[in-house]
């Protein structure tokens, strides 16, 4: 453990009355014509046996304390979320009969926001105290918990004690999963709609054979399976669904333009916090559907790329989202044509590749470049974000001359985005420009959409 504090104690109240008193005590013996030397005497003394009262209070008040062997353990949640608040419960406890004063400080990481620090509370040997405070992440990533300083009050009250108490912990803080489980939840009860996600489920729609079941107004009269028909004596027909066992492949941008923040009145609400949250939900869908997800990041400097192998099953996601919880957007360029001579190097597999990034119309032709040679092996869809600033912008009213040329940048730089998206839709429309809070829904539809086109 770290030593964080310069001295072990620090003045106590009653050493702080003592010299009060000496000093009052002095002032009235000078105004009742005590000689100097007799009242400068008196008070070396009181200070000599203020000094020693002291030394012994911190002596055995110390002994005392640590031969109690003082303990503190932290109960903290297995994670924590970005933006979301949470307790951290303190267990303080000690042995032996004395009782104790005590100002706790826990050393929560630097990243986090506390709340109800310093806690105050009273020890007493034999029993066990429990207080907490709250956290509120403001970073993804791993978080450490350092050993606490503790001021705990001599048994005389002559000085303070500082010591240290506590173990180091350490979290990681993940992107928020409520989007992901309230999409689960909508899904459970059929009410996918109220998050903006369509639903074409139908009997006999998709691509892989599902079961056989009897024939309903309205199934197509192709998809009659003949032969069960005849030995069953009724119609019967073949209900697909989509199909499974597909490879998706998210190529997420960690360059300089996912730093942006729109929304700054909040936490977690850079582009690239909020891409991680369309990532988490589409992941879910797909791996709900069958499909192997992984991912991988570009834009970082060279050796601090993330890549995630496709996985199946519901473990897949925890597993992901742990790889991409500690990736930050950095202030470097973003190379599109080498991410995607990456991939060609480790997809062998044909697989629906997802680009996210923050597009410009000064990237098309690096851009386009990517795009050509992704497309000559996989299935790719390009998502880019659209700041939530330029529509604000955009809809504000003229009220004055500054908000004419403010309204009338914002169209003028709308217009040369849509054109250089429109130049590289040109040969493949599979494209999604949506802000980032629509980014997860627009991803989910346009998947669900391929899927039922049988595109992979």
């Amino acid at each position: 453990m770290s030593d964080r504090r310069t001295l072990p104690f620090l003045p106590g109240r009653s050493a702080v009355l003592t010299v009060t008193a000496g000093a009052v005590a002095a002032l009235i013996a000078l105004v009742l014509r005590v000689t100097a030397a007799a009242s400068g005497r008196a008070a070396l003394l009181m200070l000599g046996a203020l000094l020693v009262l002291s030394a012994v209070d911190y002596v055995s008040s110390r002994h005392a304390w640590r031969h109690g062997s003082p303990r503190m353990m932290r109960r903290l949640p297995a994670a924590f979320a970005i933006g979301v608040r949470r307790p951290v419960e303190l267990a303080i406890e000690i042995d032996g009969s004395t009782r104790w004063t005590c100002e706790l400080y826990d050393y929560a990481d630097a990243t986090l926001t506390a709340e109800g620090l310093p806690v105050r509370f009273r020890l007493r040997g034999g029993t066990r105290v429990t207080t907490g405070y709250t956290v509120l992440p403001t970073r993804r990533g791993e978080i450490t918990f350092a050993p606490a300083d503790i001021r705990v009050r001599s048994r005389l009250g002559f000085c303070d004690l500082l010591e240290q108490i506590g173990t180091i912990d350490v979290r990681r803080v993940y992107p928020d999963f409520a989007q992901v489980a309230r999409y689960a939840w909508l899904a459970g009860d059929r009410r996918l709609q109220e998050i903006g996600i369509k639903t074409y489920q139908r009997r006999g729609q998709g691509t892989d054979f599902k079961q056989l079941s009897d024939y309903r107004i309205g199934d197509s009269i192709r998809h009659i399976d003949w032969r069960a028909t005849l030995r069953l004596g009724k119609p019967i027909v073949r209900e697909f669904q989509d199909e499974r066992d597909q490879c998706v492949l998210l190529l997420v941008d960690c360059g300089r333009r996912m730093r942006a923040d729109d929304r700054t009145s909040t936490i977690g609400t850079t582009h690239f916090d909020q891409v991680l949250n369309a990532v988490m939900l589409l992941t879910y869908v797909a791996l709900k559907q069958g499909d192997a997800v992984g991912a991988m990041t570009f834009g970082s400097p060279p050796g601090e790329e993330r890549a995630f192998a496709p996985r199946k099953g519901t473990q897949a996601l925890n597993a992901l989202m742990a790889e991409l919880s500690s990736v930050q957007p950095t202030p470097t360029h973003s190379d599109y044509v080498a991410a995607a001579h990456e991939v060609l190097r480790t997809q062998r597999k044909r697989a629906l590749v997802i680009v996210i990034t923050n597009f410009r119309d000064e990237d098309s032709a690096e851009l386009g470049a990517a795009l050509r040679l992704l497309r000559s092996r996989h299935l790719v869809l390009l998502a880019s974000l659209r700041e939530r600033v330029v529509r604000e912008l955009m809809t504000q009213p003229l009220a004055s001359d500054h908000a004419v040329i403010d309204v009338a940048s914002a169209h003028l730089y709308e217009q040369a985005r849509r054109d250089a998206f429109a130049r590289l839709a040109a040969r493949d429309a599979m494209m999604v420009d949506a802000e980032p809070e629509r980014l997860g829904i627009e991803l989910v539809n346009r998947y669900n959409a391929i899927k039922r086109a049988g595109l992979i």
